[in-house]
């Protein structure tokens, strides 16, 4: 064996950022519905755990191997996933101009119609405190927009690292669940594998 992983773990990994361009794409910015997210991000892992191996028809194992394959595309998988909900939210949180709730213009007069609020971490901030969290926000010491932009984004990695530990935990148990089912090598597969006794 020359490579860390096999080829077709290579091909498996490929496949799972084509699957969480295709989840972030639905469930981020299509419909954006971030619980769907998550819940996705387990069986994500497992699916690509699973073809890694099958892809590289690993029949005899070993199973480190297996399991090395799967940590692979597991954790390229989960690392686009994750790399997404970053870039989403960052779109949203810095392009955050306020409307409909904010900075609304008076389609006659052209005159500003209060409440308004800063575009960017200003207006993200005056929507939390809209939602009522506002005194969640300021018992934690959370009072103004440099402040919140701090919670915001320890938040934000936070929820990346689970999205990440999900995906990768769910690759490996795809590939234990390709090691427990795999279709078992023929007798002349096994044999051609086995080194042979010198003579």
């Amino acid at each position: 064996m020359t490579r860390l992983v096999d080829r077709g773990a290579i091909v498996a990994a490929y496949v799972g950022i084509g699957m969480a361009v295709t989840i972030a794409i639905s469930f981020l910015l299509v419909i954006p519905i971030e619980p769907i997210y998550w819940l996705l991000a387990l069986p994500a892992g497992l699916l690509i755990g699973y073809y890694a191996n099958q892809r590289s028809d690993r029949r005899s194992g070993p199973w480190s191997r297996i399991a090395v394959n799967a940590a692979f595309a597991g954790l390229v998988t989960g690392l686009t996933m994750a790399a997404f909900l970053i870039v989403v939210k960052a779109l949203f949180f810095l392009g955050d101009g306020g409307y409909p709730d904010f900075n609304r213009v008076d389609p006659k007069t052209r005159q500003p119609i209060p409440p308004s609020c800063e575009s960017g971490a200003g207006c993200v901030f005056a929507r939390y405190v809209a939602k009522g969290y506002g005194p969640e926000l300021a018992a934690a010491g959370i009072t103004d927009a440099a402040s919140f932009t701090g919670f915001y984004w320890g938040q934000q990695v936070s929820s990346t690292g689970t999205i990440l530990v999900l995906t990768l935990v769910g690759g490996f148990g795809g590939g234990l669940l390709y090691g427990a089912f795999r279709p078992k090598a023929s007798p002349t597969q096994t044999k051609a594998s086995s080194p042979t006794a010198p003579s």
